[in-house]
């Protein structure tokens, strides 16, 4: 089940935790993709927030809403880039992305497998996505005043197996969300001291969030491929040629 757009957009825009929240998901993502010049960014679910770094340098910017969460505008003074989109039916030509951000897509979807068979779709060769899911070991999926605390929270395990049964190859893993889910005083100025504590952990389990990097697959045809040997063309309006 999504969370109506409205909520997300109070979390991450009017609220001190979820601005925290932002900067910690945002800055993990940019280490792993530091830039997209000349490349389309495609966003699905409410990635809206980690997706304005991209927008000075990237071909195009898309920010896709699924319909039961609702749609807004996108970006705040400039020309709107999000849709209005079917869950599985995205309005996006095969193959033509090149990087695709999940944010609060995957772990409220009713058709996880399906959702992924489209995000395989529109990546190109090559082309990679990052998935952004709760942490069900973490404290932030305890805490349904947050938006992670919806929906169905993941393992890295589980999240690499789903990938991998879809043609997606898990490469990179990060952590997220290491400061205490809460926006009283106290939490909100140690918060900075944890997430630079919680990076040099040796596993994701502190984490209230994970981001998994996987590559499209694209496997060659199973089974014998036989080769058919084309006959040569006769060239009628050759001088010699002769008739069949």
């Amino acid at each position: 089940m999504h969370l109506d757009v409205q909520d997300l957009r109070n979390f991450y825009y009017r609220s001190a935790l979820g601005r925290a929240a932002q900067k910690s998901l945002r800055g993990r993502m940019l280490e792993m993709w530091p830039e997209a010049k000349g490349q389309t960014v495609v966003g699905f679910g409410f990635a809206a927030p980690l997706l304005r770094p991209y927008l000075a340098d990237a071909r195009r910017v898309i920010n896709l809403m699924p319909g039961p969460q609702g749609v807004m505008p996108w970006p705040a003074g400039m020309a709107n880039t999000s849709v209005l989109t079917e869950e599985t039916l995205w309005p996006i030509e095969t193959g033509h992305v090149d990087k695709l951000v999940l944010m609060h897509g995957l772990e409220t979807s009713d058709r996880p497998s399906d959702l992924l068979e489209e995000c395989w779709r529109v990546l190109g060769p090559g082309g990679k996505a990052l998935f952004i899911v709760p942490n069900r070991a973490g404290l932030w999926v305890r805490r349904d005043r947050t938006p992670f605390g919806y929906g169905r929270p993941y393992s890295s395990g589980q999240l690499d197996a789903q990938l991998r049964k879809h043609q997606f190859l898990p490469e990179r893993h990060a952590g997220a969300l290491y400061q205490f889910p809460s926006g009283q005083r106290m939490w909100m100025k140690a918060g900075g001291l944890f997430e630079k504590v919680g990076r040099n952990l040796p596993s994701i389990v502190a984490g209230g969030a994970f981001m998994v990097e996987a590559t499209k697959l694209v496997y060659p045809p199973k089974g014998r491929v036989e080769r058919k040997r084309s006959r040569s063309p006769i060239g009628v309006m050759e001088p010699h040629a002769e008739p069949v």
